[in-house]
């Protein structure tokens, strides 16, 4: 069995929202980081889940869980200044209950159009690898310029991926590579930035490019669209 670790603590100040930060903004009624937990909640490998979310939204996401029947999140730990400060508290809040040998899923909170499918793919591929990192094919020409100014390559679309979630792991593994970046102190993007850093290989497991991070106005609109359309297929079989 395997746990997700749900990260939500992020503020969401490209989203233009005073009012509540963008994982707890709503879409027909109901809050992103519910439609992000819904997967997990229902899917049958997933045993556990922990959630790091801002500290003055604890109480909220408590009353949310309990109205949406959110039964599999054991804990809920306080965000960090940074989302990789909040992955570590949640990876360190693991520790009663998770062995060396356990999975965990690392997941944004506000990506809630992952499928059963992905799960399943990036559970299978750490029971096979020892981890699995989630990607999607690049559909443009990727530049890399290191000064600002000039362009110092153009790679191969073909091997081009961006990086995306769940990313997933071994519970010792993972925990053992935030430790060394604490003591490091080194602060990653995410969790494929802290593996490349300590040169541990990776495997990739390819996503729909449908698995989206909502992080400005315009994410939140492509969101209900998609999540429209996909309703309207399953009920009419568009």
């Amino acid at each position: 069995m395997a746990t997700a670790l749900i990260f939500a603590g992020g503020t969401g100040r490209r989203m233009n929202s005073r009012s509540k930060p963008k994982q707890f903004l709503e879409m027909h009624g109901k809050p992103i980081i519910i439609y992000t937990l819904e997967h997990f909640e229902y899917h049958d490998e997933i045993e556990k889940i922990v959630v790091v979310c801002l500290t003055h939204w604890i109480a909220e996401l408590k009353g949310l869980l309990k109205r949406y029947g959110i039964t599999k999140v054991i804990e809920i730990v306080p965000g960090g200044e940074t989302g990789h400060d909040s992955i570590y508290n949640g990876l360190a809040a693991m520790r009663n209950f998770s062995s060396d040998d356990d999975i965990v899923l690392i997941h944004d909170g506000v990506r809630p159009l992952i499928t059963e499918e992905l799960i399943t793919e990036n559970i299978k591929a750490v029971e096979e690898h020892g981890n699995a990192i989630t990607v999607e094919r690049v559909r443009e020409s990727v530049v890399r310029c290191v000064d600002g100014k000039m362009v110092a390559e153009v790679p191969a679309r073909d091997q081009m991926y961006i990086a995306k979630a769940p990313q997933s792991f071994r519970y010792g593994e993972i925990l053992c590579l935030y430790e060394r970046a604490q003591a490091d102190q080194i602060k990653t993007i995410d969790s494929s930035h802290l593996c490349s850093i300590y040169h541990m290989p990776m495997h990739i497991i390819v996503s729909s490019p449908n698995n989206i991070k909502i992080t400005d106005p315009a994410d939140y609109y492509i969101f209900r669209a998609l999540y429209e359309a996909m309703e309207g297929q399953q009920i009419f079989g568009f």
